[in-house]
């Protein structure tokens, strides 16, 4: 039994990070194709990596991010369910041997499945309320139906 004070009754899920090859490809991807935000930054220098956070943000909560600092932004990422969580480790978008990561949906790595959107309307594929596409490291993105979801 645990000695702290806190109720998992009051938890949420907060974010999934998954790591990408590039990305300014990677951004191009979850802000323009998919609608997401990009609502913070953080880079490591000493361990050479940038992280990215994306959400679905109203319009009233993305005109006020953009006024915060970078310490506001960090504390409404991790305040909030559902961000995604881009890790890049530097040089991997001009490494001509990088082979990129394990994206979980094929050897090596196979574990990892996908992440998921509910969307307005969708009306595509053979499967009924349902799609999937992938993003530009390979890694699956469900696309669901409101109605159907």
């Amino acid at each position: 039994m645990s000695s702290f004070n806190t109720d998992p009754k009051t938890y949420e899920f907060n974010h999934t990070m998954i790591r990408v090859k590039d990305p300014k490809v990677s951004l191009y991807f979850y802000e323009e194709i998919l609608g997401m935000k990009l609502v913070a930054t953080m880079e490591n220098p000493n361990g050479k990596f940038t992280l990215y956070f994306l959400a679905y943000v109203n319009a009233e909560d993305q005109e006020s991010l953009k006024a915060k600092s970078n310490d506001e932004r960090r504390a409404y990422v991790f305040n909030r369910p559902g961000v995604l969580e881009l890790t890049h480790n530097w040089g991997t978008e001009t490494d001509a041997d990088f082979k990129g990561y394990a994206n979980g949906n094929s050897e090596p790595g196979r574990g990892f499945g996908h992440t998921a959107i509910i969307v307005d309307n969708i009306e595509e594929g053979s499967m009924k309320n349902i799609a999937f596409i992938a993003d530009p490291d390979g890694y699956w993105v469900e696309v669901l139906n409101r109605a159907f979801a």
